[in-house]
């Protein structure tokens, strides 16, 4: 029965870190025109629990995105300097959409694999009780 409710928690870690993940790319996407703004990116490490690692997965750190941000020439804007430019956001649509669908696919992914230990769980408790 350990290996069922192994099989759920780490289903369930992946479902969550994926969420997270999704939550950063449409924090991102909501952002893609804000003046300055840096692509937050997830990465995603093995959960530890008393230095041992525990087979289920957590987000890391959100970093940021280092890529120079563009120049763009506005002079009527506020944040414009004296020639008329200002730095706009790193984020690329594409690139955010494809991740998007990557963290979606993944989430139904670990979706299924919840899903099918919840239903072997509900098998075995009903062997067990004939």
């Amino acid at each position: 029965m350990s290996d069922l409710r192994n099989s759920v928690a780490a289903a369930a870690s992946g479902m969550k870190s994926q969420a997270n993940r999704l939550r950063h790319v449409s924090e991102n996407i909501a952002n893609v025109d804000t003046p300055g703004y840096r692509r937050k990116m997830v990465s995603f490490q093995a959960a530890l629990e008393g230095g041992r690692r525990t087979g289920l997965v957590e987000t890391g750190r959100v970093q940021l995105d280092q890529t120079a941000l563009p120049s763009i020439y506005d002079p009527s804007h506020p944040l414009a300097d004296e020639s008329g430019h200002y730095h706009g956001s790193n984020v690329d649509l594409v690139i955010e959409i494809a991740d998007a669908r990557e963290a979606q696919r993944s989430y139904e992914a670990n979706l299924k694999m919840f899903d099918q230990s919840r239903q072997m769980s509900r098998g075995l408790l009903d062997l067990l009780r004939r």
